[in-house]
């Protein structure tokens, strides 16, 4: 399970199917809908906020925006959209790593979008997200 800190915009087609898929397991993961993944550690920040469901949902959202920005047809009926959410804090080490890591993905997977992405210097974070200095998230696993 990845739920990226970058902006869905830098997704490939495939990557952003996967983010919706993932996202989607998340939100039963923290609704209770679910048994497995519960300790996942992609989880922390969201289980870390007043309101997990909200703040998935606001991610959710946001996901599902940028597909439909691409003409997909993603199911809205999969989450509730909020007008508020806890916004979460992430270094931009992390971001930094997660570009780096996205453009590993797609250096075979997708090499147009990785062209692109290596023009990217200074990525956006996905909404939900505020970026502060720091190095990559205790969580990760580099």
């Amino acid at each position: 399970m990845r739920l990226w800190s970058l902006h869905p915009k830098y997704l490939d087609p495939a990557g952003l199917v996967a983010l919706w898929r993932e996202t989607l397991l998340a939100r039963a993961v923290l609704s209770g809908a679910t048994r497995g993944y519960h300790h996942h550690p992609q989880l922390q920040r969201f289980k870390a906020t007043r309101d997990p469901v909200a703040t998935v949902d606001r991610y959710l959202a946001a996901v599902y925006d940028e597909a439909c920005a691409r003409g997909y047809s993603f199911d809205a009926t999969k989450f509730i959209r909020r007008r508020k959410s806890t916004p979460i804090a992430v270094t931009d080490g992390q971001v930094a790593f997660e570009l780096a890591h996205l453009k590993r993905k797609l250096r075979l997977r997708h090499p147009s979008r990785y062209r692109d992405l290596l023009k990217v210097t200074a990525p956006s974070a996905h909404p939900i997200f505020r970026v502060g200095a720091g190095d990559i998230a205790d969580w990760e696993r580099p």
